[in-house]
């Protein structure tokens, strides 16, 4: 036989494109520009695909894009095409997209619409007139999947946060759809709930068949499961394609730049370069693991040399700076103060010992539809100060400041918010001492535009027009929405509808703001522009109050801690106070961030368990010498 007549071998086969998107431009109704603006990929069977970009680049229109929702329910202009298994979405319905694309959206009780766990993940395939047992076939598969069917009986109401976006995911599966889209799937949960989520999500990327594609801000959890990272910017352009340790460790810097998250183990490598901590040539960790290991590896005389100093009072942090500031630079903005916009809220303020009460809450109880909600809370908020409150979903967090500033009366007890009792005190002059920000931004908004939103609360008060146009106009600039000014608020994207919120909160000039979960929706840019702000006015003595899921949000900027649980007020004290004791988190269902949980972990160097905070790193590199040099500060700003 010779070697023609020999058969080549069969070269392996490459899996037909599951979803190809291909020059995809998208405008808005009422809107000037596209976005996302040219964007072309391609996902196969098994692929876990992170879409990431700045806030109101398009992720989420994209995302609405891959099961025909743009342009078939929202109402866009489309240029460019969308194939699922072949079929261009504009061939084809939303209904028979859906068995192709299953869409998890965010706030899973949006999309929730039966009375229990069973009939909701059953509802998909009865709308497609699958017989009896094929339904239900499907229904027990989906729910095994996300570990529900032991609970298929309950009515999803009483499910944790988690568990109802578990169901959502379950309703997904059950459709057979082959691609699943979730789009900020965790942005509502607790650490527990978003375990959760991730979890049956690792399950079933595992069977290799289904196409995941995530948009998400939790990327601790993610990268623990994504294959692939695709990246847009500020207008919508493709700008990155390729897996995590290309796309996130490969190009951080550029990344941070644009101003989208890194996971937090990437962003603490950056500044730990900044340092000198970690060598130029180094990979930056993507895990907490990956972290902790760099750390320990770090020779030891490095590692000291960078070591930065544990949080301190006002005066002994003002002390050190003066003390360590280079003679051509002044004390009162030492050296440090570039690194980082977010720098030691401790270390520029010297709240006074006893400071007089904003909130005043004593003995205060809740009720729901004869249901106690919030129990005999008692906390004084001094004036000046900055408390997060934090808890697991259902821990009675929102319950409680919404009956803070005047939202609920309560059943029982005394609020009293600078004397005032907020549930019996005229709209207008509670305004003017306490701003109040919702979860859910469309609760609040009462106007056609986003300009007359926020002027809303300034005609209220008969503000005259030149002053209200100065400062509304002021206002947009600042939160990136002068573009957006005649757009009707339900028109925003997410994270441009949570800056308008907010806002509005913030124009008044109260001298108390109460916000619950400021930054959810936001990229990191304007998540850190928001809560410099937040952080800025408190420092010239606003009492501003958060409530938040995200503990490292509340390391970072929070003084003060108050930990809820099952309605009750479990624990409260200083932020060191409470994270000093893991084992008060872990009874209330919380967990150590993960920036705290990686350098706590570290064993070569223990010095470096104390650090808590992403300013903690930054700071250190105001104080590095010899051969680590002072270049690139300004790059952490």
């Amino acid at each position: 036989m010779t070697d023609a007549s020999i058969p080549a071998p069969e070269a392996p086969q490459t899996p037909e494109p599951r979803l190809v998107v291909d020059g995809l431009r998208i405008r808005h109704d009422g809107r000037d520009r596209f976005s996302p603006d040219g964007v072309t990929f391609t996902l196969r069977a098994g692929e876990v695909v992170l879409l990431m970009g700045p806030s109101g680049s398009g992720k989420s229109t994209l995302a609405l894009a891959l099961n025909g929702l743009v342009p078939h329910a929202v109402p866009a202009e489309m240029h460019g095409s969308v194939r699922v298994d072949g079929v261009d979405t504009t061939d084809a319905s939303v209904a028979a997209l859906s068995e192709r694309v299953g869409m998890v959206f965010q706030d899973a009780d949006a999309q929730i619409v039966t009375g229990s766990v069973l009939d909701e993940v059953c509802f998909g395939p009865e709308n497609l007139s699958l017989p009896v047992p094929e339904i239900l076939r499907r229904a027990e598969a989906a729910l095994r999947r996300v570990g529900l069917w032991e609970r298929r009986d309950d009515n999803p109401d009483i499910l944790s946060g988690g568990g109802r976006q578990r169901v959502a995911i379950a309703a997904a599966l059950a459709l057979d759809s082959d691609t699943i889209v979730l789009d900020e799937p965790t942005a509502n949960l607790d650490a527990a709930g978003a375990d959760d989520v991730y979890d049956a999500l690792a399950e079933i990327a595992s069977d290799g068949r289904h196409t995941l594609v995530l948009i998400e801000h939790d990327l601790d959890r993610a990268v623990r499961i994504v294959d692939r990272v695709i990246v847009i910017d500020r207008d919508g352009h493709p700008v990155a394609d390729g897996t995590p340790r290309e796309v996130l460790a490969g190009r951080a810097d550029e990344l941070h730049r644009l101003g989208v998250w890194l996971p937090p183990a990437t962003e603490a490598g950056r500044r730990l370069r900044r340092a000198g901590v970690f060598d130029a040539g180094e990979p930056l960790p993507l895990t907490g693991e990956e972290l902790t290991a760099a750390l320990d590896a770090v020779p030891r005389e490095r590692a000291l040399s960078s070591l930065p100093a544990p949080r301190a009072t006002a005066a002994a942090a003002s002390t050190a700076a003066s003390a360590s500031a280079p003679p051509s630079t002044s004390a009162s903005a030492p050296a440090s103060a570039s690194t980082s916009a977010r720098a030691a809220p401790a270390a520029t303020k010297a709240a006074p010992e006893h400071p007089q009460p904003a909130v005043v809450l004593d003995r205060v109880s809740v009720t729901r539809r004869r249901t106690r909600i919030v129990h005999d809370v008692s906390l004084t908020i001094g004036r000046g100060e900055f408390w997060a409150i934090v808890g697991v979903n259902g821990a009675g967090k929102s319950s409680l400041v919404q009956t803070m500033v005047g939202i609920t009366a309560p059943s029982s007890g005394r609020v009293r918010v600078h004397g005032f009792d907020p549930a019996r005190t005229d709209a207008r002059r509670l305004s003017e001492h306490v701003g109040f920000v919702f979860q859910n931004p469309e609760h609040q908004f009462v106007a056609h535009t986003a300009f007359d939103e926020l002027a809303y609360g300034l005609r209220a008060r008969r503000v005259d027009e030149s002053t209200i146009e100065h400062q509304v106009t002021g206002m947009l600039e600042r939160f990136g929405l002068a573009d957006a000014a005649h757009v009707h608020p339900f028109l925003l994207s997410g994270g441009q509808k949570r800056r308008l919120s907010v806002g509005t909160a913030l124009i008044a000039g109260a001298s108390t703001l109460v916000l619950d979960e400021p930054t959810f929706g936001q990229d990191r840019e304007r998540s850190d522009e928001l809560l410099d702000l937040l952080q800025s006015l408190n420092r010239a003595g606003t009492t501003v109050v958060v409530v938040t899921h995200d503990l490292q949000l509340a390391v970072d900027h929070a003084d003060h801690l108050a930990v809820m649980a099952d309605g009750r007020l479990v624990e409260s004290g200083t932020v060191d106070e409470i994270l000093g004791d893991e084992a008060i988190l872990e009874r209330n269902g919380l967990r150590m961030p993960p920036l705290a949980r990686a350098f706590q972990e570290v064993t070569t160097h223990p010095e470096w368990r104390q650090v808590r905070r992403l300013d903690q790193i930054a700071g250190a590199a105001a104080h590095v010498g010899g051969d680590h040099g002072t270049s690139g500060r300004r790059a952490d700003a």
